[in-house]
C-alpha cells in the first residue's frame, strides 16, 4: 500500500492523527523539502527514507517522473509506503500525477489530505481567508504553471472578478505581471495584498501592501520562495490584532536544548508554544547502569529503608522500571518509608506513579532537601537515593554526616553525545542561534567536552546562555562561558520564564 500523506504547511504538530501514525508503521518514507524535517523522528529505525529534492537547482531533487518510478518500485517490492508531500497532496502538490501513475501500475494507494498552506499560512499571519462581512468566497490560484507549456492556463480576468479573496501559490517571481494582470482585470489598486513566507514556522516573515506597490515592497524585503500571496479585504483584518502567530514572545528565536532526547520534549515544546525555533543538540544520552547489582540488592531490602530520595525523573523512572523487572510495582515500597524528591518534575513523576511525597525542597537542589529533611532524626536511619551513576556527592555525605545510612545505587548512567556538533559549531559561529539552554550541569560539562572548554566558551560567547539554577550556572561560569539568565524556580517552567524574560529585556533595551 502507498499512501500519499499531506503533511501540513510547515509546523510539525498539523499533520493529521492519520498521517502520524501511517508514518509511524512505514517502511519506506518518499519525502521533499517541504515536509517538516521534525516528523522523520517518528519513522522506525529501521525504515528506508529517501529523500526526493523538489527545489529548482536542487542537485538532490528528482523529476517527478522518477518519483513516480521510485513509489512504484517500493510498492512492488510489497513495502508500506508513504510519500509525504508538504501541505496536502491534491492541492498544487502534484499527488494527482503521482496517484495516476500508481493506478496504471495496478498498485493499491490512499490519500491521507494535509492542511494546505494556503489556508494555515494566512491564518498564522492572522488573516482569515473568509469573514461574514468581508469575503464570502476564496479561489486558490497557483502563480507558477509548467514552463513547459508555453502558455498559461490562469484567465486573470475571470480570477480577479471571481472571488473575494484569492489565495496565490508559488507566485513571487512574477509577483507584479500578477498585481498588474489583477488590476487590469478590474481590481482596485489599493486592494490589501499580503505575502506569508514560511508560514506556519518560526521563520515565518510577512509583507504587507497594495496591489499597486507589494511587487516593490517584496522585491525591498528580499522576500523569496516559498511564499503564499493573500489579495483581498480579509488582509486588513491582520493589523486589528489577529496576527497571534508573530505576536509570541520567543516569536523568530532560534533556541538550543542540550537537555538528553529522551527528555528534551518538555522543554522544547514548551519554547516552541512560545514561537521559539527548536534545535535540539542532546549532550547526554540516558543508559541502564554497567551494573544492575546494587540496585536489585536495594530493591531486595525496601522493608528496610526509613528514607528513598530522588533527585530526578530520571531517578524515578529506572527505580520504578527495576521494579517491574523483578516482577514488583510500587507497593513493594514499605508505607513506613518516606519519600523526598528534588523539584516539582520528579516529585510529579513520583505521584503519578501513585507514592506519597513527604518532602520537596523549595530550593531544588541537594542542599536544600537536606535542610527539608533535617528536622527528622537521621541518626541511624537507613537512606535509599537510586540515582546517576556519576553525581554530585554533596548529599550523600551531609546524609552520612548526620549519623544516616546511605546506600546510592546506581539506577542509570549519563553518557557524554555530540550529535550533530558540526552543524550546532556552524549555526553558533555564523550568529543563527539566539539561546542555548542547560539544564544541568552534567549538560554543561559534556557540551563543554564536546568542542573543547576554549572552544565551547568562545561559540557561546556569540549567543546567549540561560541555565536552570546556580549549580548549572556554576559549572558554565567554572568552564569560562557566560551565563545571561538563570532561572528564579530551578524546573523546566523556570528556565523556560528566564529565557522570554532574557529576550524581552532585550527587546526593552532595543525600543
Amino acid at each position: 500500500m502507498i499512501h500519499l500523506v499531506g503533511s501540513g504547511p510547515g509546523d510539525p504538530g498539523l499533520i493529521t492523527v492519520k498521517g502520524l501514525r501511517l508514518l509511524e508503521e512505514a517502511d519506506a518514507v518518499v519525502y521533499d523539502r517541504l515536509a517538516p524535517q521534525a516528523l522523520l523522528r517518528h519513522v522506525r529505525q529501521d525504515a528506508e527514507l529517501f529523500y526526493v529534492g523538489k527545489r529548482p537547482g536542487d542537485d538532490q531533487a528528482m523529476k517527478q517522473e522518477e518519483i513516480n518510478a521510485l513509489l512504484v518500485r517500493l510498492g512492488r517490492e510489497g513495502k508500506r509506503v508513504v510519500r509525504l508531500k508538504g501541505g496536502d497532496p491534491y492541492v498544487f502538490g502534484r499527488g494527482g500525477e503521482e496517484a495516476l501513475a500508481l493506478l496504471e501500475a495496478g498498485l493499491p494507494f490512499e490519500v491521507v489530505p494535509g492542511v494546505t498552506s494556503g489556508i494555515a499560512a494566512p491564518a498564522y499571519a492572522g488573516i482569515p481567508v473568509t469573514h461574514r462581512n468581508l469575503a464570502s468566497s476564496v479561489a486558490f490560484v497557483t502563480g507558477h504553471e509548467d514552463p513547459s507549456k508555453g502558455r498559461t492556463d490562469v484567465d486573470w480576468d475571470r480570477v480577479a472578478r471571481g472571488a473575494d479573496t484569492l489565495v496565490l501559490y508559488m507566485g513571487v517571481g512574477r509577483l507584479g505581471e500578477i498585481a498588474a494582470s489583477l488590476v487590469a482585470a478590474g481590481r482596485d489598486p489599493d486592494t490589501p495584498v499580503a505575502v506569508i513566507r514560511w508560514g506556519t514556522v518560526p521563520e515565518q516573515r510577512t509583507v504587507t501592501g497594495t496591489l499597486a506597490d507589494i511587487a516593490g515592497r517584496v522585491a525591498e524585503a528580499g522576500m523569496r520562495p516559498p511564499a503564499v500571496t493573500v489579495v483581498g479585504e480579509v488582509v486588513r483584518l491582520r493589523e486589528e490584532g489577529l496576527a497571534w502567530y508573530e505576536a509570541r514572545p520567543l516569536f523568530g528565536r532560534r533556541v538550543v536544548v542540550t537537555r538528553a532526547r529522551a527528555q528534551a520534549g518538555e522543554l522544547s515544546r514548551r519554547l516552541e508554544e512560545l514561537g521559539a525555533a527548536v534545535v535540539e543538540f542532546p549532550t547526554i544520552e540516558i543508559r541502564p547502569p554497567a551494573d544492575f547489582g546494587p540496585l536489585d540488592a536495594a530493591i531486595r531490602e525496601l522493608d528496610s529503608f526509613d528514607w528513598i530520595v530522588f533527585t530526578s525523573v530520571n531517578g524515578v523512572g529506572a527505580f520504578l522500571e527495576r521494579l517491574v523487572f523483578h516482577g514488583l510495582d510500587v507497593r513493594a515500597v514499605p508505607r513506613r518509608a518516606r519519600i523526598a524528591a528534588i523539584g516539582p518534575a520528579t516529585a510529579g513523576r513520583v505521584r503519578e506513579a501513585g507514592l506519597r511525597v513527604d518532602a520537596v525542597p523549595r530550593e531544588y537542589r541537594a542542599e536544600a532537601l537536606l535542610e527539608e529533611i533535617s528536622g527528622e532524626p537521621l541518626e541511624g536511619r537507613r537512606v535509599l537515593i537510586p540515582r546517576a551513576a556519576r553525581a554530585r556527592e554533596v548529599l550523600p555525605e551531609r546524609l552520612r554526616a548526620a549519623g544516616a545510612k546511605v546506600v546510592v545505587p546506581p539506577a542509570y548512567e549519563t553518557v557524554p553525545s555530540a550529535e550533530g556538533r558540526e552543524e550546532l559549531a556552524r549555526r553558533l559561529e555564523t550568529g543563527e542561534v539566539d539561546c542555548v539552554t542547560f539544564t544541568a550541569s552534567s549538560t554543561v560539562e559534556n557540551f563543554a567536552a564536546a568542542f573543547g572548554a576554549g572552544e565551547a566558551a568562545r561559540l557561546l560567547a556569540k549567543t546567549r546562555v540561560a541555565c536552570i539554577g546556580p549549580v548549572t550556572a556554576a559549572a558554565a561560569r567554572e568552564r569560562g562561558i557566560r551565563v545571561d539568565a538563570e532561572a528564579d524556580e530551578y524546573t523546566i517552567e523556570g528556565l523556560v520564564r528566564a529565557v522570554v524574560g532574557l529576550f524581552a529585556a532585550r527587546a526593552s533595551q532595543e525600543r
